[in-house]
């Protein structure tokens, strides 16, 4: 007999089992629903906040229905004091839209739209009107034509005026202005080697422009129309990134002054002693020897930024030189044009070196203050060869160390790079930096490194005409930072023309501070470098007959420092030469170098060409304008050859005065009135006052002079004319 309980019961142990089998199942494949749900969401979240713009960027060009560009802002570029050098100014493109124009067209004139919007741009911007209706016809299907570009605000005021009126604008449709900026330079030409321009797409071209152009630049913004998800359109924008300022160490006021002094050299020179320019070449480099800041820089040759391409414009060449070149040589021109001469040009830098090699001696202990030397006109390096000679080809005689340097002895320092021999030359030639880029933050600096002695082309007759600067390239770059080096307490600062960025509001983003690359020399020997380059400029004609090279830069009154130099050019038989001068002041802590570079001066002479004086001319030029500026003060006596000097300047001042105040007397005397008249200081009429008899001829009358108020009585009841009033 079977027993149905237990099967029953089997049955049911069964069925829960499956039962619960079941249960787990579904809970295993919900809790994996529940992970991908929580996997997914993470993984959105992390797509989103990784990768959410470009997705958003996506789905609204899928949507767009109409997106506009928002430019952003270039940065300015502002000299020291904040003077604007280069900026960008707003201006407005005219974009027709012919798409949407065209939905709007009508059999009917009272609703047409196409001929009003047509004619008020013909009208407003003097567009051709058979030109601009074939634009239209060919671009139906486009949403984007530019019609001019560039307009300022004022161009365009008369049209959004029209746009904005509530019957006339109604029908102008499919027209739109497009902001942009265009870069302008205030001062044209100033400073613009250092400055730089730009070419379309905000893309620097030499210069600061170049160098932070990436600083300068923003990021452009957009204007998103799109269809939402209620098919409704909005819009979303991307605000532009303005770029960020940058603050130059150029100094506005300085820089006119040194442009301002080639400019007269080159008026002055030019044809003077022969047909031809004033030099071939003119630079001047003044910078801030404490910290390596350029205070200024320029050449000879400029160009308007706001016009750069112009080769004709810009006085380089003439019409007729210009339109015999092929686009090639015209290509080249305009390089040679944008090319900054203080940091791209080498050349042989002449005596003005001579400093750094008399200081490596010192330094190094193979010369001391009390050294002498015996010139005698020069020196037979090598046996066989010609002597190299002095410029003083008679011999200085016995001089100093520091006479080494006041009269520009090239036999002393031959000597002088004697002692310090091969080795020690060329561990002092890297220490000035002669070889190396100086990293100066601008593009073009010259890679002279091929141009300058190394251990397997340094002979002794190279040795010895290194030591008084020939044989070698530097650029002027180059020699203005290792000479500061040597004049600053020893410290050789990296040249930087930029010395802050600011954000768009005016915020600090960061500050240049100075970079101090290497110590050259110890403070001794600056000092003593400072004392020989004082007398090298204020020194007395010593016993020989030497006189101080540098006297010609003086300027009257003031503690100044400099160093002559005059380079023979190659080939040495063509006798053409590169003159320089290098200053500084105040001797004792020194503010300010100068540096003047003359290569072919327009001389009579070849003799007359080698003389610094022309680059000594420059310089004082320079510095007598620019020190008081820099509030470096005359604390000197004025040199007793200088008397003559100074008299004369003062007289020429108090004459210029004395004519500027006699012209202002007779302009004053020319506007003297007749007695008895006055001008009235409303309506400029010369009114003749009333004499007292004319005063007591006329009748009494009323205050008034006997004309009725429209607003009082006739009778003058209720008038109150104020005690003592009348008789006033």
């Amino acid at each position: 007999m079977i027993d149905l309980s237990s099967r029953n019961r089997k049955r049911g142990d069964r069925r829960a089992l499956l039962t619960n089998r079941m249960k787990r199942k579904l809970a295993l494949l919900f809790t994996i629903i529940v992970l991908a749900l929580i996997g997914v969401n993470v993984r959105l979240a992390y797509i989103n906040k990784t990768s959410g713009d470009k997705y958003t960027k996506r789905v609204l060009a899928q949507q767009d229905t109409n997106s506009t560009l928002l430019p952003y802002r270039r940065g300015d570029i502002l000299d020291r004091n904040g003077t604007i050098l280069a900026t960008s100014e707003k201006v407005y493109n005219l974009i027709l839209d012919p798409y949407v124009l065209s939905q709007n067209a009508d059999e009917d004139p009272e609703k047409d739209c196409v001929e009003p919007t047509l004619q008020a741009l013909t009208q407003y911007f003097e567009l051709d009107a058979s030109e601009l209706r074939t634009t239209y016809n060919e671009h139906l299907d486009s949403s984007y034509v530019v019609l001019l570009r560039q307009l300022t605000k004022d161009e365009i005021s008369g049209f959004e005026a029209l746009m904005e009126d509530d019957k006339e604008g109604a029908r102008i449709k499919g027209v739109w202005f497009e902001d942009t900026y265009i870069r302008r330079y205030p001062y044209n030409s100033l400073a613009c080697h250092v400055i730089g321009y730009t070419v379309t797409g905000n893309q620097g071209q030499t210069g600061i422009e170049q160098e932070y152009s990436e600083v300068l630049n923003g990021t452009n913004g957009r204007s998103y129309k799109y269809l939402n998800e209620d098919l409704e359109q909005s819009t979303m924008v991307r605000q532009p990134t303005d770029g960020h300022t940058v603050v130059s160490t150029i100094d506005a006021t300085l820089q006119e002054i040194v442009e301002k002094y080639i400019d007269k050299f080159i008026a002055d020179y030019t044809n003077k002693n022969s047909d031809g320019p004033a030099a071939k070449n003119i630079g001047v480099i003044m910078m801030n020897p404490q910290n390596g800041e350029i205070l200024a820089m320029a050449s000879n040759v400029d160009y308007d930024l706001n016009n750069p391409h112009d080769l004709v414009e810009n006085g380089y060449l003439t019409q007729e030189q210009a339109d015999a070149m092929s686009e090639e040589e015209l290509l080249d021109a305009r390089n040679q044009m944008w090319r900054n001469f203080c940091i791209s040009d080498g050349y042989e830098p002449g005596s003005t070196v001579k400093p750094l090699t008399v200081a490596a001696a010192l330094e190094l202990g193979a010369v001391s203050d009390s050294s002498t030397f015996l010139c005698d006109g020069g020196q037979v390096v090598v046996e066989g060869q010609p002597k190299i000679k002095c410029s003083k080809r008679a011999g200085h005689g016995i001089i100093t160390l520091e006479g080494s340097l006041m009269f520009s002895c090239n036999d002393a320092l031959m000597q002088i790079g004697a002692k310090l021999g091969y080795d020690n030359y060329l561990k002092y030639q890297e220490i000035f930096n002669f070889g190396l880029k100086t990293n100066i933050d601008l593009p073009g600096e010259a890679n002279n490194a091929t141009t300058v002695f190394n251990k397997d082309t340094l002979g002794v007759t190279e040795l010895a005409t290194s030591s008084f600067g020939q044989g070698y390239n530097t650029t002027m770059i180059q020699v203005a930072s290792a000479f500061s080096s040597v004049i600053n307490g020893g410290y050789y600062y990296q040249p930087h023309v930029v010395r802050k960025i600011l954000d768009a509001d005016g915020g600090t983003v960061e500050n240049i501070n100075p970079t101090v690359v290497r110590q050259t020399v110890s403070e001794k020997t600056s000092a003593l470098i400072r004392q020989y380059l004082y007398h090298t400029m204020y020194g007395q004609t010593d016993g020989n007959g030497n006189n101080p090279t540098g006297r010609k830069a003086r300027v009257a009154g003031y503690a100044m420092g400099g160093k002559t130099g005059t380079a023979q050019k190659i080939p040495r038989s063509d006798r053409k030469y590169l003159v320089s001068f290098i200053g500084f002041a105040p001797v004792d802590n020194p503010q300010v170098v100068c540096y003047v570079v003359v290569d072919e001066p327009n001389a009579a002479s070849a003799t007359a060409q080698a003389d610094s004086s022309f680059a000594q001319e420059i310089f004082k030029n320079i510095m007598k304008e620019a020190m008081p500026y820099l509030n470096i003060y005359a604390t000197e006596e004025i040199p007793a050859d200088m008397q003559d000097e100074v008299d004369a300047e003062n007289a020429a001042k108090e004459e210029a005065a004395g004519e500027t105040e006699d012209q202002e007397q007779g302009e004053n005397q020319e506007d003297e009135l007749p007695e008895g008249t006055l001008v009235d200081p409303n309506t400029g009429e010369v009114v003749t006052m009333p004499t007292e008899e004319e005063v007591e001829s006329e009748d009494d009358g009323d205050i008034m002079g006997g004309i009725d108020s429209p607003i009082l009585p006739a009778d003058g009841s209720g008038t109150d004319t104020g005690e003592g009033d009348a008789g006033q």
